[in-house]
């Protein structure tokens, strides 16, 4: 019996250096391991150096039957060759990137990738014509690789997910509809749902949400987690008490999404609680991780809010590779969870915060979809607010659960956060389109080697 033959489009697969890369990972792993065939659509490295930049140390994780198809695809609005740049653009640029964005929703209406809709489109078409595909998975954002899928089923009958991940018909950041039934995207979105084999959602609100938008579609959506990265690469990180004589260390590890007023209050109040406790004046607090794309990576609004405040003891360091994660959670006594927007957004670094054993503590508002992970978390420390006072409170109230915390109390965090595990998270719905499409699961690339 032949393998089923997955196609996935997966705009940030591996070795790109963005956080949706570790689900793309694990999806595609997961579904060689149940049996099937898998042709991975996504971006050339080369786009990613443009953009954010690779984590190399992914590649060795990548299944290596799973065929991989690399798009010459650039973000032009982000090259920085100016030897390259018209007129307008090099004389007018705001006016360059308005005409820019105008043009990137003529085919698809998306801004930035948009005007992608055709070429990834042809590369479905042919990979389909090279091997049939029996179901075709696709992850936004971009919502433009959407629209591929259903060009094929439409012509073809091929059936399809959709991984929104997040959502496309709400903002989840301020929680309002995204736009409308019957605009553009409405009747895209009334035109996918309508046709769709499964839809998957990362957390229940937003799901939930969806099922209150296409009512005669809910039993068709799913949702299916983020997760811990511990089976994808990133080391159980050693249990260790901190070393109070020389003081602790805080961590943010992560894509700095919030805005530099957040940093900003972030920092402040940190100098008000070295100001409060002894331990904390002689800690420090280390940002890590991606702070902007293209020409503003790594220099921008956030870097100068950080070392301003370089005397009080908070560094900013660069981009952290998966396979390095461990050692750096390892380096750290309590862990900075700052999260963008409210009831809609997980996020994907709680997971591996729960899996580290380490306080967390939180700087996002309190009706966060975060708290339904970190609810029944042993070491959680939730903020009040996100007013200076509040959060200089919670990095008090850190230091001492630091120091407090027994052996016992860091194991039973971390054994917590084993349901999280990214592999678990997404088994589930591997297999339920396994039994449907017929697959039979193969051995792991280890259980096959002699």
């Amino acid at each position: 019996m032949n393998a089923p033959h997955l196609i996935y489009l997966a705009w940030g697969f591996p070795p790109a250096a963005k956080s949706c890369t570790y689900r793309m990972l694990a999806t595609a792993n997961s579904f060689v391991r149940a049996g099937w065939d898998v042709t991975v659509i996504t971006l050339s490295e080369q786009a990613w150096v443009r953009e954010h930049g690779l984590d190399l140390s992914l590649v060795d994780l990548v299944d290596p039957r799973i065929e991989i198809v690399r798009l010459p695809l650039f973000r032009d609005d982000l090259d920085t060759d100016i030897r390259s740049y018209s007129r307008m653009r090099a004389q007018r640029p705001r006016e360059w990137l308005k005409w820019h964005r105008r043009r990137d929703q003529v085919d698809f209406p998306e801004p930035v990738f948009g005007r992608w809709r055709k070429p990834v489109t042809d590369a479905l078409f042919a990979a389909h014509d090279r091997k049939p595909a029996d179901l075709v998975l696709t992850s936004a954002s971009p919502y433009t690789f959407f629209a591929p899928a259903l060009a094929l089923h439409q012509k073809e009958g091929v059936p399809f997910v959709l991984d929104y991940r997040d959502a496309w018909a709400i903002d989840i950041l301020n929680d309002v509809p995204a736009f409308t039934p019957t605009s553009r995207k409405g009747r895209i979105e009334r035109d996918l749902m309508d046709s769709l084999t499964e839809a998957w959602f990362v957390n229940s609100p937003i799901r939930d949400a969806y099922a209150a938008l296409y009512p005669e579609q809910a039993d068709r959506m799913r949702v299916v987690r983020n997760g811990s990265d511990v089976a994808v690469g990133t080391d159980r990180i050693p249990l260790r008490g901190p070393d109070v004589e020389h003081g602790l260390t805080f961590g943010y590890l992560g894509t700095i999404t919030f805005n530099p007023a957040r940093t900003r209050a972030i920092c402040e109040a940190w100098v008000e609680a070295r100001s409060r406790d002894p331990l904390l004046a002689r800690s420090r607090l280390e940002i890590r991780g991606h702070t902007g794309a293209g020409a503003a990576r790594g220099t921008n609004a956030h870097a100068r809010v950080i070392h301003e405040y370089a005397e009080h003891g908070v560094l900013l360091d660069g981009p952290v590779a998966k396979g390095d994660t461990a050692a750096v959670y390892s380096s750290w006594d309590v862990l900075v969870l700052c999260l963008v927007g409210g009831r809609y957004v997980t996020s994907g670094k709680v997971y591996d915060y729960v899996s580290t054993g380490l306080p967390v503590m939180s700087v996002h508002e309190r009706d966060h979809a975060a708290a339904e992970i970190l609810g029944d978390y042993p070491l959680w420390v939730p903020n009040a607010s996100l007013e200076v006072h509040d959060i200089a409170d919670a990095f008090v109230r850190s230091a001492e659960m630091a120091v407090q915390a027994t052996p016992e109390q860091r194991e039973a965090a971390r054994a917590y956060a084993t349901r999280y595990e990214r592999y678990a998270q997404i088994q589930p719905a591997v297999d339920r389109l396994s039994a449907r499409f017929g697959a039979i699961a193969r051995q792991t690339p280890e259980e096959a080697r002699p």
